[in-house]
């Protein structure tokens, strides 16, 4: 007699790559134990994906949790990046920890439904933000730990050789439950400065850096050669990520694959912003308006782990979104004008496994991995991105997370 195994989870008829084959996948304490056609069992839960593309879910690895939702309290005039930095440098000096708190979830609950379970969140810490926003969010980490893994950044927005004291309280903060720390030498007086000191602090704590970076279309003003090479001087190949970058889209092709190989060579990551970058780039120009979004997809094709990330939502840097990097991924594929299917493939993992891969993680779905789960309404990723499909459902650790319900469109006939 043979005996019918029990899972706690079966996700029925889904498909794990574009068109492809109708496969179960069997879930059991928290990782997938099986994935094949026709599994026969009994289950805790029986899911029928009815068609679904399945994948191990989005992951943002550039977005400001503790900034987002301000619009209510910023004046936008200008639209530059200068006039939000300025803007926001205001708000934050009357964020309180509920003020933080509640923002961001109204953010991450977003996320979360739209298939979000993983990322990383820039969290500024200087004199006048003090540790109430670092605060916020480490319980919004926990409280949400459920559903989505959030990193924190501890960041320097408004530079630090020209305020000491940050350097301090970003110390602190890596003592306290920052996981990495981020700069921004674009808004210090001493970029270089600025840069090596955040380097001492990441050695001091042994953490990855994430650097906002060369945010204009100025092709000859630029610290990324100062990152490369402070990255290798300091042995942190594959522990740094950079952001933004938009003098990337003001180069010729021919420089940018000359960069790309030297980030290649440094295991530095990229993390391209396509709605900041669209909205406060190009100002100064009546006509031809330049998009200002670096070539990502151009970058990982020479092997640079590249992604697509959120940044701001409904603040001065970018007055609208919704937490959909789907949405932003389609945009992003837009905005370059790509159409064939390997460079949608491209788009999609730049918002899925390649983005895990600059967090130091793996989303596929395999046996033995664990078994965070999220359903989309396509046969594929490439469909995905054409269509902005819908989100269904998560399971995180084999536990649902979040159920978006069907659609049902009600015919009077």
């Amino acid at each position: 007699m043979t005996l019918i195994p029990t899972f706690d989870l079966v996700i029925r008829n889904v498909r794990i790559e574009e068109d492809g084959a109708l496969l179960d996948i069997a879930v059991q304490g928290g990782r997938i134990a099986e994935i094949r056609s026709g599994i026969r069992c009994e289950a805790i839960e029986d899911v029928d994906g009815e068609g679904a593309f399945a994948f191990g879910g989005f992951v943002d690895t550039h977005i400001h949790l503790d900034k987002a939702c301000i619009l209510d309290r910023c004046t936008i005039c200008e639209g530059t990046l200068a006039e939000a930095v300025r803007e926001t440098a205001r708000a934050k000096s009357g964020f309180d920890e509920e003020d933080v708190y509640r923002r961001a979830a109204r953010v991450v609950e977003k996320a979360i439904s739209h298939g979000t379970t993983r990322m990383r969140s820039f969290v500024e810490i200087d004199p006048r933000a003090g540790f109430r926003s670092f605060e916020a969010i480490k319980r919004i980490r926990s409280d949400y730990a459920f559903a989505v893994d959030i990193e924190i950044c501890a960041f320097a927005q408004d530079g630090l050789t020209n305020e000491p004291q940050t350097w301090d309280m970003l110390d602190a903060a890596l003592s306290n439950g920052a996981d990495l720390v981020g700069g921004c030498p674009y808004t210090d007086p001493d970029p270089l400065g600025h840069i090596e000191l955040i380097f001492a602090l990441a050695r001091n704590h042994d953490v990855c850096v994430d650097f906002h970076l060369d945010f204009s279309l100025d092709a000859e003003r630029t610290d990324l050669p100062a990152v490369v090479e402070a990255t290798h001087r300091h042995g942190w190949e594959g522990r740094v990520a950079i952001g933004h970058v938009t003098n990337l889209s003001a180069i010729p092709k021919a420089d940018v694959l000359k960069i790309a190989d030297s980030l290649a060579a440094a295991g530095i990551a990229l993390s391209v912003l396509p709605a900041t970058d669209l909205f406060l780039n190009g100002r100064s120009h009546d006509l031809l308006v330049p998009r200002g979004v670096a070539p990502a997809h151009v970058l990982a094709s020479r092997g640079v782990v590249s992604s697509i990330a959120s940044n701001n939502i409904l603040n001065p840097f970018t007055p609208y979104g919704d937490a959909s990097l789907l949405r932003m991924a389609n945009l992003y594929a837009n905005v370059a004008q790509l159409s064939r299917d390997e460079d949608l493939s491209c788009v999609f993992g730049m918002v899925s496994d390649l983005a895990a891969r600059q967090l130091g993680h793996d989303t596929g779905l395999k046996t033995g991995a664990d078994a965070t789960i999220v359903l989309l309404d396509s046969p594929g990723p490439r469909s995905a991105i054409r269509e902005i499909a819908r989100v269904i459902a998560c399971w995180k650790g084999g536990r649902r997370s979040f159920d978006n319900s069907k659609p049902r469109i009600h015919n009077p006939r």
